[in-house]
């Protein structure tokens, strides 16, 4: 079996050459090869020893995701639905605007946070993609838009792990993806402009901040425990004050000095001037001295299975005032890229039954049922 050379950072890429018998500092070419100028073919690789290419073809592969489907959005939004095999499948979308070109890539089949406002998590979860296959979605985009948009020079300037899955729940493979994309030898991103966005899986973030600290965006969505608790499940097992404790920990790391808080406005839910005036006080009085941090408001994308709705246009600008009158940085995101599901927390659609949730929890639901002791009926309660 060959290696699919996409897997490696470019440590990882060095350990294989020498195994090849060749010296490591092959690997800083073979490294730009793919990442800076995307070959996918060995010969194309002119500086190359053919010897050393010879090799490559026999021991080695670049072999990106096949696929499904591709839309672009009437504001230019393009959003890609890769095959990762066996009726999986992902997406990842670029948005563009005057000053950057971002990417949001994927980090899992998809999610099992289960997060009520997301139809991503509503697919149920599958697996973990590879860092093959988070890296193949920043390849594939980077050279089709150089190609796409006729430009030489980079396109993608900045990538948010904001797609579908939970990045810190697929930390073995992130970890290499992130240090690809960061490297100067590949796509030389800054640190502050690659965004790792968590539902707050504490002893990641502090594993985070030590490997590889970059951008951290933080699903907040309510300023207590007892609403967080039924928006996003995971704060049951970190609740707000331990997460917000592993946010003081990583602004020692970080490449900026505030963590982004991602807030879902929902109507009648989390979207009340109380909630507002309970998220300063949260974020202004925890530890004794707060944690510094700005609030990016997000319009709701419904989807039927949540049964929520969007905030009214007016209501979020009120709750963005209150919050920026107290002196919190405040941003309302645009919707982008809705009229073909790429925005925020719209990543199922034509995926919705990739990752076969409703078949699983059907086959769990016969083996409860085979499974009733002698005696009692299908319905009754085990004590």
């Amino acid at each position: 079996m060959t290696a699919n050379l996409l897997e490696f950072d470019q440590q990882g890429l060095a350990d294989f050459c020498e195994g090849l018998g060749e010296k490591r500092f092959r690997a800083t070419q073979l490294f730009r090869w793919i990442h800076q100028r995307g070959a996918r073919d060995f010969d194309q690789m002119s500086d190359l020893a053919r010897s050393l290419r010879e090799k490559l073809k026999t021991s080695a592969r670049i072999e990106g995701l096949s696929i499904l489907s591709q839309h672009e959005s009437t504001d230019g939004t393009i959003k890609w639905l890769f095959d990762v095999g066996k009726g999986d499948a992902v997406e990842a979308v670029f948005i563009p605007e005057d000053d950057r070109g971002t990417l949001c890539v994927s980090s899992q089949a998809g999610c099992a946070v289960g997060c009520r406002f997301c139809s991503t998590g509503h697919q149920g979860f599958s697996r973990n993609l590879t860092t093959g296959e988070i890296v193949a979605q920043l390849w594939f985009a980077e050279h089709f838009l150089r190609c796409h948009l006729q430009r030489d020079d980079r396109v993608i300037s900045n990538v948010v792990m904001m797609g579908m899955g939970e990045p810190l729940q697929n930390y073995s493979a992130l970890v290499p993806a992130l240090r690809v994309m960061l490297s100067d030898h590949g796509y030389g991103l800054s640190r502050r402009r690659v965004t790792v966005s968590t539902s707050g899986v504490v002893p990641m973030m502090d594993r985070l901040g030590q490997d590889c600290p970059v951008a951290l965006a933080v699903s907040l969505h309510a300023p207590n425990d007892q609403l967080r608790d039924s928006l996003v499940p995971l704060n049951r097992k970190y609740p707000l004050a331990e997460l917000l404790d592993a946010c003081q920990r990583y602004l020692a790391y970080a490449p900026r000095d505030f963590i982004t808080f991602e807030y879902c406005m929902l109507d009648g839910v989390n979207d009340q001037p109380e909630h507002a005036r309970q998220l300063i006080e949260l974020v202004r009085q925890h530890g004794g001295t707060g944690v510094s941090c700005k609030f990016n408001l997000i319009p709701f994308n419904p989807f039927p299975q949540s049964g929520l709705t969007r905030s009214p246009h007016k209501e979020v600008l009120a709750f963005a005032k209150i919050l920026s009158d107290a002196g919190i940085v405040t941003t309302v995101r645009k919707t982008r890229g809705d009229d073909i599901d790429a925005a925020c927390g719209q990543l199922a659609g034509d995926v919705r039954d990739r990752t076969r949730v409703g078949e699983r929890m059907a086959r769990q639901r016969v083996v409860k049922i085979t499974q009733v002791p002698v005696g009692a009926s299908a319905g009754s309660k085990e004590n």
